[in-house]
């Protein structure tokens, strides 16, 4: 195959496979799923990693450079007072029984030697799977002595018993473990890991204190964001007081933003209203005619709208959130629906929730979309449910409904579908009202088809 042909083979493969930038995003994405979200997960994560780091590379050096070498050095050791045992009874054959040279290993080497003559070296047993001085004490044993050997140092704890061969028969000696094996090295590993452990508690306890604001921050935004009343300030870290204080200020602007508004429409409003209420007396003093009678219907519809207007710009804003029993607004809500005209054919609430509202503004959103249901449609059901974080109202009817694909159309101000769910010769103000209630509780209205056959309008606010 020549040069282009294996060209051409590789760039298809290469294109599957992806490129190494494709595949190191593609390793680093399934690794950040991997780890947790939360920045005090995080955080602990870039805490301890570091720590066990560090601790795992000392422990590797110290078992791999100190803790080997000091057993090899004291195995070296050991076996070389072995091989001076062998040599004195080889070289000195007057101690036949070899009571003094076992009476010298005893006192100046501290080893008990026995002589056991016509024995033979015992078959090797199995090795441990993981002892440095059994792998230490058979390499020296091997460098010094050169001679066929049998080592135990598992059998007794607290000894090890070297058996060599000689010409007679065999010496066995037998030492203390701590003479050939470096056995309080433990103990450095210990305390090393002992000492991250209070470090550790100690990074944690330091950063639980420095989330917490963090924390605080997140809940009293979010408060605000569903139109409650707060209490904030700033504590922690100066980078967190300083996200709290640009907190509080914006909230104050916020808030006076709301105010000005206010105050204008009040005063536009006013203003207004003193002129239509100079139009309803003129109308008033003058001869009823036909003429007159439109005139104050096209007054009063003027009111109306400019009530919807103010309404919708003004909002609810000023009311403060309280725990408001859902089944007694639910209970005032059906009264009102019947008093409609309509026919509620279904009330389900589960329990007696309480959720935290701001009451007369929800009792206004859940209105305009029972008025809507009442209004296009002969039966409506109204049913409410409690879950782990939030709380639903549902409104059923058996009108006509809406297209699925004008469903979100019907919630901007001043829309008007031909065939439309919202007030009836009104402002076309009352789903928008609905929904900028919800979201103002950080909830919010969607639409669905209903089991009655018409429309279901849904209401979702944080429990």
């Amino acid at each position: 195959m020549t040069a282009p042909d294996l060209a051409t083979v590789r760039r298809p493969a290469q294109r599957r496979l992806g490129g190494p930038r494709t595949l190191w995003k593609r390793l680093a994405r399934a690794i950040g799923d991997l780890l947790p979200k939360g920045l005090y997960a995080r955080s602990l994560i870039i805490i301890i990693a570091p720590v066990v780091l560090l601790q795992s590379v000392i422990a590797y050096t110290f078992m791999e450079r100190h803790w080997q070498l000091v057993t090899k050095r004291l195995s070296s050791a050991v076996t070389a007072d072995v091989a001076a045992l062998i040599d004195i009874y080889e070289v000195y054959p007057q101690d036949k029984d070899a009571e003094t040279l076992s009476r010298i290993a005893g006192e100046r080497l501290n080893l008990d030697l026995d002589i056991l003559k016509g024995a033979k070296i015992p078959p090797p047993g199995p090795r441990p799977f993981f002892s440095i001085l059994d792998e230490a004490l058979s390499d020296e044993l091997k460098r010094q002595i050169g001679r066929p050997f049998w080592i135990d140092t598992v059998g007794r704890s607290n000894l090890i018993e070297i058996r060599v061969a000689i010409p007679d028969g065999v010496m066995r000696i037998t030492a203390r473990r701590s003479q050939a094996y470096a056995s309080n090295s433990h103990i450095f590993l210990v305390w090393m890991i002992g000492s991250s452990m209070v470090l550790l508690g100690v990074a944690i306890l330091f950063l639980r204190n420095q989330i917490k604001p963090i924390l605080r921050l997140a809940a009293v935004a979010e408060g605000f964001g569903k139109g409650r009343e707060i209490e904030f300030r700033p504590r922690g870290a100066r980078e967190v007081r300083q996200a709290g204080h640009a907190f509080i200020e914006m909230k104050r602007r916020i808030e006076r933003a709301m105010e000005q508004r206010t105050t204008m429409l009040n005063g536009v409003s006013h203003d207004l209203r003193t002129i239509i209420t100079r139009f309803r007396l003129s109308l008033a003093l003058i001869e009823q005619t036909p003429e007159i009678d439109e005139l104050s219907r096209d007054v009063d519809e003027m009111s109306r709208m400019l009530e919807g207007y103010l309404a919708f710009a003004r909002g609810d804003s000023a009311e403060n959130a309280a725990p408001t029993d859902m089944r007694a607004l639910l209970e005032d809500l059906r009264t009102d629906v019947e008093r409609l005209g309509a026919q509620v054919s279904d009330f389900e609430l589960a329990g007696s929730p309480s959720v935290t509202v701001r009451p007369d503004a929800f009792r206004r959103c859940l209105f305009n979309l029972a008025a809507n249901a009442a209004r296009y449609g002969e039966t409506v059901a109204i049913s409410g449910r409690a879950e782990a974080r939030a709380f639903f109202v549902s409104i059923d009817d058996d009108g006509p409904g809406i297209a699925l694909e004008s469903r979100e159309e019907v919630f901007k101000p001043f829309v008007r579908l031909d065939d439309a769910r919202q007030d009836a010769g009104g402002s076309g103000l009352g789903l928008s009202i609905a929904r900028d209630i919800a979201r103002a509780h950080g909830g919010d209205v969607s639409l669905h088809d209903s089991p009655l056959g018409g429309l279901r309008a849904t209401v979702r606010v944080p429990a």
